[in-house]
């Protein structure tokens, strides 16, 4: 009997392998804790888009955005990430679009968990804010 604790500890390697975290798993919908808002992370050629889908902090255009031409543009819809590309095993970077301050920062989106990612902006690679957002149901 000394094989069934060998067998158990396989069968739980196996089972934490089969759970491992993908870059893919964060195509969905999510939850920004800060704001309320919903963004879909969904696949966009060979990488990752992003963009709002529901807003509920009373923001309704671009208005912090310097480019006059774009204050105007509505924030459901606003696409704030494109063409992410995957970086690592659970990870995808790119820019980022903060439609807070109007900006772009380098940006990177890991995959914690199922139902949990981390979204972070970085300017100059040192300043950086991270955000971790949970997956909307």
């Amino acid at each position: 009997m000394k094989s069934a604790p060998l067998l158990a500890a396989a069968g739980l390697l196996l089972a934490t392998a089969a759970y491992a975290q993908t870059a893919e798993d964060a195509f969905g919908v999510w939850l920004n804790p800060e704001n309320k808002s919903h963004t879909e992370f969904y696949k966009c050629g060979d990488g990752l888009c992003a963009k709002i889908v529901k807003n509920v902090d009373g923001q309704k255009t671009d208005d912090q955005n310097p480019d006059a031409s774009k204050k105007s543009r509505p924030i459901v819809g606003l696409v704030i990430m494109q063409g992410a590309k995957k970086t690592g095993a659970n990870k995808w970077a790119g820019t980022l679009y903060n439609r807070a301050d109007g900006k772009s920062y380098s940006g990177t989106l890991t995959v914690k968990s199922k139902d949990a990612v981390e979204l972070s902006g970085c300017v100059a690679a040192v300043f950086c804010k991270t955000t971790a957002f949970s997956r909307v149901r």
